[in-house]
């Protein structure tokens, strides 16, 4: 995902340095070329030959280091850079940078650096909530600095309260949220459904299906990168949900047409890729369920159809794509569908085609709309996002 990237990771004096190391190793996995920075104070904390060894760079602290392989090392360095981040960045750091102060080689690079920089505070509560640095974080967001909110926890020093250096994985989802897809998607707002629902029954069973949710995800995942504002309503699964998008999680097929009532009207796009259970047990007393628990012939009664309800209420532009997963008739079924429920596209596949439907990391799909059918080679289920956000735009 950030393959051809160049990410510049400027670490200063504190604790949290050691944490870094793990942030580079993590880039390099995805292929990203990683360069770092480190104050001479953060020296005492890490040593640069962790770094270099991890990222195959002479790791820099001396702002006039003769043994380098650019010409000008902090404007070349900053001219290669798609992201700058700095962390952890202590308070005398911030506001070096703030005031426009450059006496060392980290501070000097982020001057020269033109790509999006991210600041992320890392010191003692006391020092983090004083107002001399809340004034100099306010500055450099004014600058177009993005700040990571520090996290809220037990200190090294042994205070309580903000001012922990965030979890290396939140630290990687903010270089990918700004670097890792071009952002053809912004200021568009995006709702998907994804995951099963669940019907009850009684206190112990239930009605659902086999959705993994995996599909939904990832189109909330990719939707996010490209810099949609993205809210994904999500049936009970097992996945950790995407970095900056508003989950509603929701349980019953009732629940989900609800949260998605709730939030249609200010949508651009809505996506629904839930596979809901069609029917729920009716309204039955206890008396009979007992009765009929042998042969489980419960009585059953239709869902509330989530995408006739959209296409009934849509705004003037608004976009609505359905799922159809069928196991015959594939083409002539889902065509059917986007004709029944007047919606702009639906994508098809057959759970009977090898790499397709429930629970696998891949898909095969076909985009249909009125006038115009596109099937995809088996894929990954994140690459067949992106090629539906594509497909999606060139409608639009």
């Amino acid at each position: 995902m950030l393959k051809g990237k160049t990410v510049v990771l400027g670490v200063t004096g504190s604790i949290a340095a050691y944490k870094m190391a793990n942030v580079a190793s993590m880039l390099i996995k995805k292929h990203c070329d990683v360069h770092v920075i480190m104050t001479q104070n953060a020296t005492h904390f890490i040593n640069p030959i962790t770094f270099e060894t991890l990222t195959n760079h002479k790791c820099l602290v001396d702002t006039f280091d003769r043994n380098f392989q650019f010409h000008v090392a902090h404007v070349s360095l900053a001219q290669q850079a798609d992201c700058m981040l700095i962390a952890p960045a202590s308070a005398n750091v911030i506001g070096k940078i703030a005031n426009g102060i450059a006496d060392d080689m980290l501070t000097t690079t982020i001057m020269a650096c033109d790509a999006p920089k991210l600041i992320s505070p890392a010191m003692n509560t006391h020092m983090f909530e004083n107002p001399i640095v809340q004034d100099n974080l306010k500055k450099l967001q004014s600058y177009g600095y993005e700040i990571i909110e520090p996290a809220a926890g037990r200190l090294a020093c042994g205070d309580t309260g903000s001012g922990k250096l965030p979890s290396e994985e939140v630290l990687v989802d903010y270089i990918e949220r700004t670097i890792a897809r071009p952002k053809d998607l912004a200021g568009k707002k995006l709702l998907v459904t994804a995951g099963p629902t669940q019907e009850k029954i009684d206190p112990v069973r239930y009605v659902t299906n086999h959705s993994t949710g995996k599909m939904g995800y990832a189109i909330a995942k990719a939707a996010m990168l490209r810099g949609a504002e993205v809210t994904l309503v999500s049936g009970k699964t097992n996945l950790t949900p995407p970095p900056f998008v508003n989950v509603v999680p929701v349980v019953s097929a009732q629940d989900m047409f609800e949260a998605v009532r709730d939030h249609f009207e200010e949508q651009d796009i809505v996506i629904k890729s839930a596979a809901v259970a069609d029917y729920r047990p009716a309204n039955v007393s206890d008396e009979k369920i007992k009765k009929k628990d042998g042969d489980m012939s419960i009585a059953m009664e239709r869902t509330t159809d989530i995408l006739q309800y959209l296409a009934g209420h849509r705004r003037e532009n608004q976009f609505i794509c359905g799922f159809s997963m069928e196991t015959q008739n594939m083409l002539e079924n889902s065509r059917k569908k986007l004709d029944k429920k007047k919606l702009d596209m639906i994508v098809a596949n057959n759970l009977k085609v090898k790499g397709a439907g429930f629970g696998t990391d891949t898909n095969v799909v076909t985009f249909i709309t009125k006038e115009e059918e596109k099937t995809l080679e088996i894929m990954t289920k994140q690459e067949v996002a992106d090629n539906l956000l594509d497909f999606i735009l060139s409608k639009m």
